[in-house]
């Protein structure tokens, strides 16, 4: 099963779902932006995608310069930003066991299916 951290009105959350769908695979939706990750869900999911912080954010958002935050912030400011503004977390985040990917290409998510 993989859990996808979803926004229905984001094209490419919509075309990662879709992938999962036409694979077969069981799919559990998470509205990340209506049930918001906690920080230890954020530090799980950084830690299965290997990412840093700022690779997992939205920087483009109006909310992320609302909050003074720059590229080169804090970690940890950067991590409690998206547990308190979510909008601020990339979308789609696609869980598989201890495996995650960003779904921007949708096709990153292959990745997951193949295993």
């Amino acid at each position: 099963m993989i859990t996808l951290w979803h926004n229905p009105r984001c094209s490419k959350s919509r075309q990662t779902l879709a992938l999962i769908e036409a694979s077969g695979t069981k799919v559990k939706i998470r509205r990340y932006l209506e049930d918001a990750p906690s920080l230890a869900e954020l530090e799980a999911a950084r830690s299965a995608l290997g990412l840093s912080p700022i690779a997992m954010m939205r920087t483009g958002e109006a909310r992320f310069k609302e909050l003074g935050l720059r590229k080169d912030s804090d970690d940890a400011l950067l991590m409690q930003a998206m547990a308190d503004a979510p909008i601020l977390i990339e979308r789609p985040i696609a869980f598989k066991g201890t495996k995650a990917v960003i779904g921007r290409p949708p096709e990153a998510v292959n990745a997951l299916l193949s295993d």
